[in-house]
This record gives C-alpha cells, sequence and structure tokens, in this order.
C-alpha cells in the first residue's frame, strides 16, 4: 500500500488510495483488504467519491480481471474519518457464467461507514443504442479551472479545491463554488480528467470514475436553488450512489459529465449524470440522493 504523505502530488494520493493491501479474513470468511485514509486533507470527513472508489477496487480483487464491473449501488450509512485507514470486507454473493456479485462493506474503528453491492459481467454482444451527447458545449479548452476561479483565496478548503485534487475539474457556464450567478436551472455540465495519466488498469480506470463521479453530482439540486458551496448553515452529505459502467473509459482523457435534479423534497435532493467522452460515446451513468439542510428561511422552495 503506498505511502500517503504530504508531499505527495493529488494524482500519486489518488493511485496511493486505490492500492489496497489485502489482510487475513479467516475469522469473518470474507475478503478482507485495508485502504488508506486522506491524511492532510482539508476536511475532516471523508470523500464520499473516495470510499467507493476502493470498495470497487476491493469487489475487483475478488473477480477475474476479464470480467469488468458493470454497476454498483453503495448507501453512505455514517459520515468517515479522512485521517483514519479504512477496512474493506467483500463477500463473494455470486459467481455465474457470465455474472459475478459481490457486497462490499466499509468499516473504521470496527463500525460501517459503507455498504455496497457491485456486479461483474464477462464482455458480451447484444443490442447497443445510448443517449446522445449534448450539442453546442463548449469544450475544456474553452472554459475555466477550478485554479482559475478559486486559486487566488486563502482558504484551506479554496486551495485544495483549485490545486488539491487529483482531477482537473471545469464548469461549462458559470460554477457554485461562491455564488449562483444566472438562470437557476436544475442541470450543469463539468469537463473533468486526471491531472496526469493513469496506468493503463481498466479496474482502475472506472474506480477513478466512480472517485470524481462524487465531486459535483448534488450541484444540480443546490442550482436550481441558488445554494452555492458557501451558503452560510449549509448541511450537505451523499446518502447513497448509483453507478453504471456502459462502454469502456480512460479518466485520463476528457469526459463532459452531464447531471440533471429531477426532484427535491424532505431535504433531499435526487440528481442523475451521464459521462461522455469527448467525441460523444456514453460511457457511464451515474444517480444519487444527497441530504440538504439550509436554516429555516435561506431559500424558499421553488
Amino acid at each position: 500500500m503506498t505511502s500517503n504523505s504530504a508531499d505527495a502530488t493529488p494524482m500519486e494520493t489518488l493511485l496511493g488510495l486505490l492500492d489496497l493491501s489485502a489482510a487475513d479474513g479467516a475469522k469473518t470468511g470474507e475478503d478482507i483488504f485495508v485502504g488508506l485514509g486522506q491524511e492532510g486533507s482539508s476536511r475532516a470527513r471523508l470523500f464520499g467519491g473516495q470510499v467507493l472508489a476502493q470498495s470497487v477496487i476491493a469487489a475487483g480483487r475478488t473477480v477475474d480481471p476479464e470480467r469488468p464491473i458493470h454497476s454498483m449501488h453503495g448507501y453512505f450509512l455514517r459520515p468517515g474519518d479522512a485521517g483514519a485507514p479504512i477496512t474493506f470486507g467483500v463477500e463473494r454473493l455470486r459467481d455465474g457464467r457470465s455474472f459475478s456479485a459481490r457486497r462490499v462493506h466499509a468499516y473504521q474503528d470496527g463500525t460501517p461507514i459503507l455498504s455496497m453491492i457491485a456486479s461483474f459481467q464477462t464482455p458480451d454482444v447484444g443490442l447497443e443504442h445510448q443517449a446522445q451527447m449534448p450539442e453546442g458545449v463548449p469544450g475544456p479548452d474553452d472554459v475555466p479551472t477550478a485554479a482559475d476561479i478559486l486559486g487566488g483565496i486563502d482558504h484551506p478548503v479554496a486551495r485544495e479545491w483549485a490545486y488539491g485534487r487529483p482531477f482537473d475539474v471545469r464548469h461549462v457556464g458559470e460554477s457554485i463554488y461562491l455564488s449562483v450567478d444566472g438562470e437557476r436551472v436544475a442541470h450543469q455540465a463539468v469537463w473533468v480528467k486526471t491531472l496526469t495519466a493513469m496506468p493503463d488498469d481498466p479496474a482502475v480506470h472506472c474506480a477513478a470514475l466512480a472517485y470524481v463521479s462524487d465531486y459535483t453530482l448534488l450541484e444540480p439540486s443546490l442550482r436550481r436553488h441558488g445554494v452555492n458551496w458557501i451558503t452560510p448553515g449549509l448541511s450537505i452529505a451523499s446518502l447513497d450512489h448509483a453507478m453504471w459502467w456502459h462502454r469502456p473509459v480512460r479518466v485520463d482523457e476528457w469526459l463532459l459529465y452531464v447531471a440533471v435534479s429531477p426532484s427535491a423534497s424532505g431535504a433531499r435532493g435526487l440528481n442523475m449524470g451521464r459521462f461522455f467522452s469527448r467525441d460523444g460515446v456514453l460511457v457511464a451513468s451515474t444517480a444519487q440522493e444527497g441530504m440538504i439542510r439550509l436554516p429555516a428561511g435561506t431559500v424558499g422552495v421553488s
């Protein structure tokens, strides 16, 4: 397991997080793996996308590499501690002729923080169609980076978002880091890719896509109501996360992440996303419901 030191680059940190070590699972009958937290992060709470990505890696370690992941469904049970290691227990639910299913529990201090089921499939052929990539979207070279927007702000969270992430994240149109300008709509698009090249292992690319999928997925719910990330009293947390990998993907090439929020109610917002390659291939889809709480009277219901 690679060290997660304060001197590591964001990309070295990401690869270290995905480099799980095996442990003895004889007492539980599970396959056990241990992963790093993220020491030195500006956040005390563990980033949900990290636990998703590590769980994808843990499950995949128990499946034939020729049988890639095609879906996962997870529930965030408790906030995780960013500074503590994580233990992953993998139960082998099924190995069929074409599909394998795995259940993963992520633990800290013996307490589950995530429960996930993932499915893997031997590549096959069949019906083919896909949703179309939106037309007329500016390319990644024509929209600002997070560093362009936040780089001049002397705050630990702003510095991490600008320079500490392993992904280059570029909003098409206005971001909602500091304000919500323009029309309040329940949709958005974001260009993403890793800062540097990744290893060729397809499983690592699938896991890294799960990691980045959690960055901005709840933003359409916030954007619709004019809520930005620094809104006083905002309390937000991912409740669950589902993901489907449709086609091979490389996260070190530009991907357009298009997201929409069809509903918000009961202090929860539902958001759905699609990842397109730069040439318009739909490579993955996501869905997430998040808890979104604001002080009474902060925003009106609209």
